[in-house]
């Protein structure tokens, strides 16, 4: 049985990850309106998504895929900036060390101002980089050690993974002394030239 941190249990009427599998799964298929939903707090779950991806209840990780895709349907973050898992009933708020999701390989079309570039999540989803999905990067100031991020839909982010985020370099170029990268007609900066040197 899961324990949320509030005290509360399945037993008095709150949410444990049986219940919460159920809820998710009577959402149907395809994109949910989580950003719509407003349920009231319902606590805290035992629930962590680790800096490479993988998601841990309760200390296990929990190593079905479909089932980490089914929790990934319900996240949401909030202005708070906490992540929640959510429901039309329930909020449940989890833990995320880095990042929501893992961008784990990335397919480049065209070149130059009209490149496309399509990242591919952990979760399996693919998502178009552009406007409505930028590219960040926080550099380090002492190490100059980057961390890029996806933009997956509100405000949630993908993390994107070392070997993918080199191949981006590789595909870069310099605008006003910045290396950078295009997609979908947007620019993106990936931090001043000669930073990411491989």
């Amino acid at each position: 049985m899961s324990t949320l941190k509030n005290g509360n249990s399945e037993e008095n009427g709150k949410t444990g990850l049986s219940e919460l599998i159920k809820a998710a799964r009577s959402q149907g298929e395809g994109d949910l309106p989580v950003e719509n939903w407003h349920p009231e707090h319902c606590g805290d779950m035992d629930m962590v998504i680790s800096k490479d991806g993988s998601w841990w209840h309760e200390g296990t990780r929990i190593t079905r895929a479909p089932l980490v895709r089914l929790f990934s349907r319900v996240l949401r973050k909030d202005e708070d900036g906490e992540t929640y898992l959510v429901t039309p009933i329930e909020k449940i708020r989890i833990k995320v060390e880095c990042a929501h999701f893992l961008a784990v390989r990335v397919d480049v079309e065209g070149s130059g101002k009209n490149q496309h570039l399509f990242f591919t999540t952990n979760t399996e989803a693919v998502i178009e980089a552009g406007a409505d999905h930028p590219i960040s990067v926080k550099t380090d100031p002492d190490s100059l050690e980057p961390t890029p991020f996806l933009r997956v839909r509100g405000r949630l982010d993908a993390l994107i993974n070392r070997s993918v985020f080199y191949e981006l370099v590789e595909h870069a170029v310099e605008v006003d002394n910045q290396l950078g990268i295009y997609s979908g007609g947007a620019f993106f900066a990936l931090g001043p030239k000669g930073v990411h040197n491989v």
